[in-house]
């Protein structure tokens, strides 16, 4: 029981991360109808600005966990935010009229650029960074299950993160302009709603909690890469897919499902056919959600939408 509790709590780690990413792409789709596929590039951007800003810290004599950890979690977000709010503006806003595959290829080619830029233009960029351990470290040995206390805190602030996104979304006016303009943008600008300041500001919203997914991944494996986002982003576009794309709580689903589904292939793969190593998670997991939406195309949660005529 130790061993599935490790698993599990390994899974729900996982899932969190996941979850924030893909609540970022069902964002961008519900209020354009487009698929921002440099999303897990901006990851990456919010994650070395988080490490540049903690080592920032320290190299002015500021060695302090929490300070180096609240410089790099106001840089990477307030950096990742106006990346989002410009990528609208003068990317995905300009091609909002023209054919989706243009936005699609736009936004593919610019997280090249983003990739691309971090591995040349940071030092060192091409090779795996070291992220510093700013949580506590203790931990409790509950039988064979180890219980850490960075690892707790984490998913905590996952579930802040994404129950905040929830009720901003549910219960502020800026939640309801956003709601609005992602059932009719036509009907919410005669209601006097400001179309592109919301978009701008969604686009902020979801680029920050990818920022905030990114720190949390380079703390809970205490490295980065210049091509992390990448993976994370196939996986958070995915998780958007199989919960339903445009509904927050199915990408919230859909992101603990697919770690669910890794977690079960790292386990099952080598016991149940031996020589497969549990590296091959990835391709599991994968084949499941092809499957799952070959069953099920709209999602397990879709959206709720009504033809315009």
């Amino acid at each position: 029981m130790s061993v599935i509790g490790q698993y599990v709590f390994n899974g729900l780690m996982l899932g969190m991360i996941y979850a924030m990413v893909a609540v970022g792409f069902t964002l961008f789709f519900g209020v354009l109808d487009v698929i921002n596929f440099s999303h897990g590039d901006v990851l990456v951007v919010g994650a070395f600005m988080g490490l540049a800003a903690s080592i920032g810290v320290l190299m002015l004599g500021f060695d302090a966990a929490w300070l180096q950890l609240l410089a790099a979690l106001v840089c990477a977000i307030s950096v990742t935010c106006l990346l989002g709010a410009a990528v609208a503006k003068f990317l995905v806003l300009p091609l909002r009229k023209a054919d989706p595959l243009n936005t699609l290829l736009a936004t593919l080619m610019l997280g090249t650029v983003l990739r691309e830029a971090v591995r040349l233009f940071y030092p060192d960029g091409s090779n795996p960074k070291r992220f510093p351990a700013l949580l506590p470290t203790s931990s409790m040995e509950l039988g064979g299950f180890t219980l850490r206390a960075d690892s707790v805190i984490l998913l905590l602030v996952g579930l802040v993160a994404i129950y905040g996104v929830h009720v901003l979304i549910t219960r502020t006016r800026l939640g309801r302009a956003i709601r609005a303009v992602a059932q009719d943008s036509e009907t919410a600008r005669l209601m006097g709603i400001n179309f592109e300041a919301v978009v701008l500001l969604t686009f902020a919203l979801g680029s920050g909690l990818a920022a905030l997914a990114g720190i949390m991944n380079g703390l809970y494996y205490n490295e980065i890469n210049f091509s992390v986002g990448l993976m994370l982003g196939v996986i958070g576009f995915a998780s958007a897919i199989l919960g339903g794309l445009g509904s927050m709580y199915g990408a919230i689903i859909g992101g603990f499902l697919f770690a669910g589904l890794q977690v079960f292939g790292s386990v099952a793969l080598p016991a149940l056919v031996p020589g497969i190593a549990s590296a091959y998670k990835d391709v599991f997991a994968f084949a499941i959600v092809i499957a799952l939406m070959a069953w099920k195309p709209t999602g397990l949660i879709a959206e709720k939408s009504s033809e315009r005529v």
